[in-house]
């Protein structure tokens, strides 16, 4: 059984969740409370402990079908730019989910590549009654439309406008920024841009990647990170591997979204001439291992709405370049605000430990916790009690360093009256 001997001075133990032999393909359990167990009794209430964690995976599992939150859906009307052929301005709509509209404090859920709003499920299900919580799709992905120019209208300057638009359409004017892969990346930037607005942040995966230095262009990484070289297709090769992805779109989701349990080919992502040549030798790729079925079905009926071609937005030179050079301008590469990142130990990308030392991305993110979890690319889904749990004690941490010091201001202005 899963179970944890933190607590000796009680003579208790934790229980965390069922046993492997009861776990399926696929695990929302982030809304599950810790059981306490006597060990004196354990042995002997031990089924029925299992029979309780099971069926508390059980209401779980079933309780998140992304289709139940279309009352939650709502649609922002943003300006944005359209640089190719000729720079305009054009109105592109973000749809977003907003869940507890009524709560106290926000939390914007920004996903990453090849995410939906959806893949924050587990997250969803665990803060949905203690924030307000802001889910978009983002520009380019599902149904959120995108201004047409994919190689250089979706730069960071971009993505963070879309989604000051979003919190303003839905009457909120502070937010924490929870970010995935490339998400990470956008609240970073939000914060840095913006942290009247965007107060603090948590990045999954991916460190902040500071652009103090001179503009450094993909192709010169992928001697250090090899399976980066995938991004030198989507953007040399942008048409070829917009085909290539949408010909089958479950077949590209599949081969995306795996955990460590059930990982990628050896020689996935390493290909710059193709996505998914290294699962040829498999005629069907397994389901992915931590949606349920209604949920893979999901993501397939949304990319099917406009495909992949504007998600390849992140990848191309040309908004990398402008991305950087905005930083340049505004002179500023520092994140002032609070900062959480969780790194999976086991990212078949990259070791984003080793890239955020090389990154020297402390020394721009003065209040930074990094933690480490157990998993894959995925780690905020694979692993969803463990990450929220994390998560959950940064934001307790942080509200009582807010408390304290506004307990200190409160107190200095109480000595100067």
């Amino acid at each position: 059984m899963h179970l944890s001997t933190r607590d000796r001075r009680n003579d208790v133990v934790d229980f965390i969740s069922p046993p492997s032999f009861l776990h399926p393909p696929f695990s929302i359990f982030s809304s599950c409370r810790l059981f306490k167990l006597n060990r004196t009794t354990m042995l002997k209430r031990k089924l029925a402990v299992v029979a309780i964690g099971f069926l508390c995976y059980v209401s779980q599992a079933m309780s998140f079908n992304p289709r139940d939150y279309s009352n939650s859906e709502n649609v922002a009307t943003c300006k944005a730019y359209k640089r190719l052929p000729e720079p305009e301005i054009v109105e592109i709509a973000i749809r977003y989910a907003n869940i507890n509209p009524s709560g106290e404090r926000g939390i914007i859920m920004v996903h990453g590549w090849p995410s939906l709003w959806s893949s924050w499920s587990n997250q969803i299900e665990e803060f949905k009654n203690d924030f307000h919580l802001i889910v978009p799709d983002l520009r380019g992905f599902g149904h959120s439309t995108h201004s047409g120019d994919p190689r250089s209208s979706g730069n960071m300057g971009d993505m963070v406008a879309d989604l000051v638009c979003v919190l303003e359409h839905a009457k909120v004017a502070k937010a924490i920024c929870m970010g995935h892969d490339w998400g990470s990346q956008i609240c970073y930037e939000a914060a840095r841009m913006r942290p009247d607005i965007f107060t603090a942040v948590i990045g999954a995966v991916v460190p902040y990647i500071p652009t103090a230095g001179p503009f450094v262009p993909v192709r010169q990484l992928v001697s250090a990170f090899p399976r980066l070289t995938y991004q030198l297709y989507f953007d040399s090769k942008l048409d070829a591997a917009v085909a290539e992805l949408d010909k089958d779109i479950r077949r590209t989701i599949r081969a995306t979204l795996r955990t460590v349990d059930s990982p990628p080919p050896d020689a996935y992502l390493r290909s710059a001439d193709s996505f998914l040549d290294a699962w040829s030798h498999v005629d069907e790729i397994p389901p992915v291992p931590f949606f349920s079925p209604e949920e893979e079905d999901y993501f397939v009926e949304r990319y099917r709405f406009q495909g992949f071609k504007y998600t390849l937005q992140f990848y191309t030179t040309e908004n990398r370049h402008a991305s950087w050079e905005l930083a340049h301008k505004q002179g500023n590469f520092t994140i002032p605000v609070p900062a959480l990142v969780v790194h999976p130990l086991h990212d078949p990308v990259a070791d984003w430990n080793v890239a955020a030392k090389l990154l020297k991305t402390a020394d721009f993110v003065p209040n930074l916790t990094t933690k480490f979890l157990e998993g894959a690319h995925w780690v905020h889904i694979e692993n969803p009690v463990e990450f929220n749990g994390i998560v959950r004690e940064w934001l307790r941490n942080l509200d009582e360093k807010d408390s304290s010091s506004k307990q200190e201001r409160d107190s200095r202005m109480t000595d100067e009256l």
